[in-house]
């Protein structure tokens, strides 16, 4: 199928689309600064409402039309094309069919780096099985915006698959991020089923490493043993929902701690991380877990928070708008109801901010030209500027 130039149909793609968009401008929800963040480096703007939003991306490319499109996942199931400067937003057909149960849905969304020439999309999301099982997903389809009233997603396949399949809807992490070298990492939780974290065997509680095909890739850790082992780059972990690269390569991850011990590491290939038989936390019936401690056999996380915070996403800042934060992690803070700065320096990291928001912020991102966007777990798009 040949797709015309994304820059050249963007900008009339979200333009004629009025009847079918949603959202005020971004001008009429300006909040005005209160006490609340008066402590804040920045100030707030509103930019658009969803009911049950989970991830968003940019659209990578040149001129302005990209520049203000991002992609925002429901995890009910929507998939919406906004345009950030006026906060108009169009619905995207051709998303797969998602299991929508507990934490399950549709989860995230990311750009492929060639996004520029190929127009190609990748969603991770929840999907059901036989017998009420269900478990993680990832596929990719084709940005189609030929007719601007209707984007779509065309010829989604579905690439990979967490093994096995579980009963219930807890832990399916599935977060997306691209290596500076173009391979696919993605993150797979253990279906708080506690275990199967410390088995090669399965890909649940586990960092993966695909090419973008979603294939082992190769020079993978466990490659020599095969099957859904060669699948993976780290493993001991438990519900990991923020990945991202640092401009200097290194890559970086939060997840959840059950009663306290949420955890921040930084991801090296071959490495246990110890749950469920390390953490910082303790098991929801108040037993104790062994702590990570020197010369336990397991990779200790670079941080970890007591009482937990509930990490939910991760963004590693690059941008020119907040200078001060170049480099740093923004976590994004759901049972804490805070955005969270964290200094890093190379392979160290330690905590520097935490700014109450009043809400539960599920996703963190940045905009091509330095912004910082926050989504709140119950429906606002935000945007940060420097006070």
């Amino acid at each position: 199928m040949r797709v015309r130039p994304i820059q050249a149909v963007l900008l009339a793609t979200l333009a004629a689309c009025g009847s079918q968009t949603t959202g005020a401008p971004a001008a009429s929800h300006e909040q005005a600064a209160s006490s609340s963040e008066a402590g804040r480096p920045f100030a707030t703007r509103e930019i658009a409402r969803f009911g049950a939003p989970w991830a968003m991306a940019f659209l990578p490319g040149s001129g302005r039309p990209l520049t203000n499109a991002a992609l925002v996942t429901e995890r009910t199931g929507e998939l919406w094309l906004v345009d950030v400067a006026t906060g108009k937003k169009v619905p995207v057909s051709g998303v797969p069919a998602v299991h929508v149960a507990g934490q399950g849905g549709l989860g995230d969304v990311v750009a492929h780096p060639d996004f520029a020439g190929n127009q190609r999309i990748y969603l991770s999301f929840a999907e059901a099985g036989a017998g009420g099982l269900s478990g993680a997903a990832l596929g990719y389809g084709t940005l189609d915006l030929r007719d601007p009233a209707h984007p779509a997603l065309r010829d989604f396949r579905t690439i990979w698959r967490q093994e096995p399949k579980i009963k219930g809807g807890n832990h399916y992490s599935h977060r997306i991020a691209f290596s500076p070298d173009g391979y696919l990492f993605l993150t797979s939780g253990e279906r708080f089923q506690f275990t199967p974290a410390q088995d090669l065997g399965n890909n649940l509680g586990k960092v993966l490493r695909l090419t973008a095909e979603g294939r082992p890739a190769p020079g993978n850790p466990f490659a020599e043993r095969g099957g859904v082992a060669a699948q993976i780059w780290s493993y001991g972990h438990r519900n990991l929902l923020g990945l991202a690269f640092a401009p200097d390569g290194r890559l970086w991850e939060d997840e959840m701690g059950p009663q306290g011990g949420d955890e921040l590491n930084l991801i090296l290939p071959g490495r246990n991380y110890g749950w469920p038989k390390a953490s910082n936390g303790s098991n929801y019936d108040d037993t104790g877990i062994a702590d990570h401690r020197p010369g336990d056999g397991f990779e200790p996380p670079k941080l970890w928070w007591n009482p937990s915070i509930s990490p939910s996403s991760l963004l590693i800042y690059d941008g020119d708008k907040f200078p001060q934060w170049k480099g740093d992690a923004l976590i994004g803070a759901l049972s804490g109801e805070a955005l969270v700065r964290v200094d890093i320096d190379g392979d160290t990291a330690r905590k520097a901010d935490e700014w109450p928001m009043g809400a539960r912020i599920r996703a963190v991102d940045q905009g091509p030209d330095g912004e910082v966007y926050v989504l709140e777990d119950k429906g606002r798009l935000l945007r940060l500027d420097p006070r």
